[in-house]
């Protein structure tokens, strides 16, 4: 591909270059701060879940000894919710720095994780009760993440303009 197909290329696909906001244009400014504000709480509340899934592989490492407390499902579904922790918070660095595809990720992946947490605290039996509560906040922390990504003022920073035409 030479530099004007390259040129071409560029030009057909929709503009949502995030970072393409003039002064002059003092709504997508405003947007555009909204959105960066948005994305801090965002980091600062998906950190807190990873924060708090690790705490609790500690918690569970200390209390290994009684199997009552610390079952197989303490270990995996810990695990498993520490890891996909790590996965929102990937997604949610590149979605700051104004990656479509990763807040599209984000977006579903947030929601998915929030119901696979609600499933598993509503079914009794399946955790002991303390890690229920960790659970539990861990989805306040996706609850709040959700609403945020999924706001008017959130979503609109990442509409773009049709293809051919710039953003001002």
């Amino acid at each position: 591909m030479n530099a004007l197909d390259a040129k071409t290329a560029t030009t057909d696909r929709p503009s949502c270059d995030l970072d393409s906001t003039s002064s002059a244009d003092s709504t997508s400014s405003a947007a555009y701060r909204h959105g960066e504000r948005a994305f801090r709480r965002i980091k600062q509340l998906i950190g807190g879940h990873i924060a708090l899934s690790v705490l609790t592989l500690a918690v569970a490492a200390v209390l290994h000894g009684h199997t009552s407390l610390v079952t197989p499902a303490v270990w995996i579904r810990g695990a498993l919710v520490a890891a996909g922790g790590v996965v929102l918070a990937l997604c949610a660095a590149r979605a700051a720095r104004g990656s479509r595809g990763a807040y599209r990720r984000l977006r579903i992946l947030s929601a998915v994780t929030l119901a696979a947490l609600v499933a598993i605290v509503s079914v009794p039996g399946t955790l002991p009760g303390w890690m229920k509560v960790e659970q539990g906040a861990c989805g306040l922390a996706l609850v709040a993440t959700v609403a945020i990504l999924n706001s008017r003022a959130v979503r609109q920073t990442f509409t773009c303009s049709p293809a051919g035409t710039a953003r001002s």
